[in-house]
């Protein structure tokens, strides 16, 4: 069976869905909803500590019933006579749309569609948890903090009054490590906390309220950044955003804050094509250039931002996990207010509004 949308958007992630909700705010309201979990303060600046599960209930709680549609994996895309792309889903139905948006992730299929090579793992990968404190609360206060050593780089961030979100990122020569620990969340916790013997009390204490469904791992993955310089970000009515645009390492804290950039930034740029309704003929064609050039403007929008924060993440990861020590020496006595002032540099980035008509 085949059916016919005006806009495909492929992931229902954080970019996904900000993309949807401000396309729906564009034509449909006059408010873009922010909920935000916890704000902490950090030298005059403010660092949010939100939990992705929350934000993406609050975000498709925002879309209207049926905007979304799970378990529907896109396996190929398809050129049709037009201005039309076809999307094959695993379940053999078809998708016919005037635009395409990947938000797909790592593994975007879009992306690849695009001429995108896989995002290349960069030797190190991370264990992320979120701690619950029942009762009393954990008592932190509203604080980041972040230890560094032994090649190993871990911190905890309150999301609020009684949980705590918690990192630690390794280095590591393959991938298999990480596979076999993921099967296995008890070993996966263990594992950590051998890693992190020597931490704080409470960073041990965060670690100890961490029950096994609320532990991950990963390989920490990038898009090669010169990629991005030249890279097709769109082409015609196809365009990528999110992970599946500028897959980065965690290093900055950046990963979901630009996706929700792009999703603003993207429904900003289609908004005006896709406002003008299309009667066939001449003004169907007056449509499609118009769809063409904003996912071009979006492209030119986000390639310079996605390069820095790329490149500039791995490099700071790579700074704070070295072990070597001469790079120990300068790191803690000349880098640590450097690497802080361009953690904050690079979040202070305004993306503009949503365009309203």
């Amino acid at each position: 069976m085949e059916t016919v949308e005006e806009v495909v958007i492929v992931g229902a992630g954080i970019c996904g869905l900000t993309t949807a909700l401000g396309l729906h705010s564009v034509l449909v309201t006059s408010t873009f909803l922010e909920k935000p979990i916890a704000e902490v303060s950090y030298k005059g600046h403010e660092i949010r500590c939100v939990q992705r599960k929350l934000l993406l209930e609050t975000l498709a709680n925002e879309l209207p019933s049926g905007t979304i549609r799970f378990s529907s994996k896109v396996v190929s895309i398809e050129e049709e006579s037009g201005f039309f792309k076809r999307i094959h889903l695993a379940n053999g139905a078809i998708i016919k749309t005037k635009v395409l948006i990947g938000c797909d992730g790592v593994k975007s299929v879009v992306a690849k569609w695009l001429g995108f090579e896989k995002p290349v793992f960069t030797g190190r990968s991370a264990v992320r948890g979120t701690a619950k404190f029942e009762g009393h609360g954990h008592g932190f206060g509203p604080k980041y903090s972040q230890f560094v050593g032994k090649g190993v780089r871990s911190g905890f961030l309150p999301c609020d009054d009684d949980t705590v979100y918690w990192f630690m990122n390794y280095w590591t020569p393959s991938t298999k490590d990480h596979k076999e620990l993921k099967k296995d969340p008890a070993k996966l916790k263990q594992f950590a906390t051998n890693k992190l013997q020597d931490t704080s009390d409470e960073m041990k204490s965060v670690m100890e309220k961490t029950s096994l469904d609320g532990i991950v791992s990963s390989p920490l993955k990038c898009r090669k950044p010169w990629e991005l310089l030249w890279g097709n970000i769109s082409k015609g009515n196809v365009c990528v955003a999110g992970d599946a645009l500028h897959p980065m390492t965690p290093d900055l804290g950046q990963g979901g804050c630009s996706a929700l950039e792009d999703g603003v930034i993207l429904a900003r740029c289609l908004a005006q094509a896709l406002l003008k309704s299309s009667a066939g003929g001449e003004e169907e064609i007056d449509e499609h250039k118009r769809i063409e050039m904003g996912l071009k403007n979006f492209a030119q929008e986000r390639r310079w931002r996605s390069f820095d924060l790329v490149s500039t993440s791995y490099m700071v990861g790579f700074i704070q996990q070295n072990n070597g020590k001469m790079m120990n020496f300068f790191r803690d006595k000349f880098l640590s207010k450097f690497l802080s002032g361009l953690l904050l540099s690079k979040a202070n980035y305004d993306c503009g509004k949503l365009a309203y008509y």
